[in-house]
């Protein structure tokens, strides 16, 4: 009777040392009692102590338990769940590497809800875990979950992050992809569905899910149609507009552009014809969605901010140019030949009515200020030009464009209002204001440095991901067209031949 008491009181140290990740009450339980975790599956409770301490995220205890009896990694609780299902769920990366060491196989372990810990993690977020748990069973991306692929997981719980790193390791597989739901909704269909816009923008970036983006689901809807039965609001023009430039369409113009069908006799013989018309088809579409997509912006933020740009630019357009007919110091009325001081007009130095006054006095600094405001004039003048022609600002060279000229035209506003003060400003003063003004260009120049350092940067990235998307293109295509060349030059099969 002492015997089973002391047993069961060391079992539930056991567990209150699972609660506080407390190694060495562990270490001393075991020494007490070597067999202590071989009897924790005779309990009448469901979880295990390394349930519980993987769900807190104790590491080392975990560590323990494990090296002590691996097989506590198996073991699940009353919904089905592993160690292995807590952990992935709660983003405890260095517990499920431990986990996957001890067994692997636990990846693809259904719980009562017939979620493996890869479909968890999924509904989370958990992107190191995802790339942990696939890497070390890649089988597991195509275990589904009620007809929903690990994509439809990661869609419908809006994980946009985890969706691109899943798209990258399945490897460009097509039929993987574009796979449905028990209702034949596509990943595409189900983003559009939610609303969700940078998904549906990111799915029509990658060629092998925009090839197949006027599928249908099982009531034969394509995502345009799905967008009609959803309720308006101002998501769902913005959606339709980029399903509209992708090429995306509706059933009803699906059916209405489809060929009419030959007769068994007029289709046996193109049938190889068609099936590799089809193939150099799917091949050329690709090829044409990356192109568009090449020049296409993945944002809408300078097509929101078309006319609060359009206003800032002519106000600085409207200021330089009133500088510039206007300069500080105003203009000679008339002609004269006798200055204040006698000095700068004088009968061979003629000062003509309507110019500056300041470019007889301050010629240097005159010019230097008319170079300043003129670059800042004709730069906005670009920005209000490129803004007029109404072409759609979605394409990143353009945005480049326009970026870089409305800092230039900012930047030298900023160094003509420096020089028309320093010109201005009495002998006296000049010293004070002209340090003032060359720290306050230090500084200007530094913020502007850096924006345009990060500009650059991002300019140089995004040509560096389109190189990257067009060697990997060129990888698939080189695989699929020798794929198809194999499969063409190979003989009949043996049920072939005896037909």
């Amino acid at each position: 009777m002492d015997r089973r008491q002391d047993e069961e009181e060391n079992m539930a140290a056991v567990y209150e040392a699972s609660l506080n990740g407390c190694v060495i009450t562990l270490k001393r339980l075991i020494q007490r009692d070597p067999l202590i975790l071989n009897k924790v599956s005779l309990t009448s409770l469901s979880e295990t102590p390394l349930h519980i301490a993987a769900l807190l995220g104790h590491l080392e205890f975990c560590k323990v338990l494990v090296s002590k009896n691996p097989k506590l990694v198996e073991e699940a609780d009353s919904l089905g769940r592993t160690p292995l299902h807590l952990a992935s769920a709660e983003g405890y990366t260095d517990l499920v590497q431990a986990f996957l060491q001890a067994n692997a196989d636990v990846c693809l372990v259904r719980d009562q809800d017939g979620r493996i810990p890869l479909h968890l993690a999924a509904m989370r977020g958990r992107i190191e875990i995802i790339e942990e748990l696939i890497i070390t069973r890649q089988e597991s991306i195509r275990v589904n979950l009620d007809g929903d692929s690990v994509l439809h997981l990661c869609v419908r719980y809006n994980h946009l992050d985890a969706l691109k790193l899943l798209v990258v390791l399945a490897n460009c597989e097509e039929l993987f992809l574009n796979s449905k739901d028990h209702d034949g909704n596509s990943i595409l269909h189900l983003a559009v569905i939610l609303k969700q816009m940078k998904a549906v923008k990111y799915l029509l970036s990658v060629p092998e899910i925009k090839t197949e983006a006027n599928a249908m689901n099982k009531i034969g809807y394509t995502a345009l149609d799905v967008l009609d039965v959803c309720p308006r609001d101002f998501k769902c023009f913005e959606i339709q507009n980029i399903l509209k430039e992708a090429g995306v369409r509706r059933s009803t113009d699906l059916n209405s552009s489809l060929p009419t069908t030959p007769t068994a006799d007029e289709a046996q013989p193109t049938q190889s014809g068609k099936l590799a018309r089809s193939r150099f088809r799917r091949l050329w579409e690709c090829v044409y969605s990356f192109l568009v997509k090449h020049w296409t912006h993945q944002g809408n933020w300078m097509e929101e901010t078309r006319g609060t740009l359009m206003v800032v630019a002519t106000v600085i357009a409207t200021t330089a140019f009133q500088a510039g007919i206007s300069p500080p110091g105003g203009v000679w009325q008339q002609n004269t030949t006798n200055s204040t001081d006698g000095f700068y007009c004088t009968q061979d130095n003629i000062c003509e009515g309507g110019t500056a006054v300041l470019s007889y006095s301050y010629p240097d600094d005159y010019l230097l200020f008319l170079y300043f405001n003129t670059t800042s004039f004709f730069a906005s003048l670009c920005v209000i030009l490129l803004v007029i022609t109404g072409y759609p600002l979605r394409s990143k060279f353009f945005i480049w464009l326009l970026t870089l000229a409305m800092t230039i035209s900012v930047a030298f506003m900023t160094f003509t209002y420096i020089k028309a003060v320093i010109m201005v400003t009495p002998n006296h003063l000049l010293d004070k204001v002209s340090s003032l003004a060359l720290k306050l260009v230090d500084i200007w120049m530094g913020i502007v440095l850096i924006a345009g350092v990060i500009h650059i940067i991002r300019l140089l990235y995004w040509i560096a991901k389109k190189l990257i998307r067009i060697i990997h293109l060129l990888h698939w295509m080189a695989k699929k067209l020798c794929n198809f060349i194999h499969k063409s030059t190979r003989g009949p099969t043996e049920d072939q031949a005896k037909v």
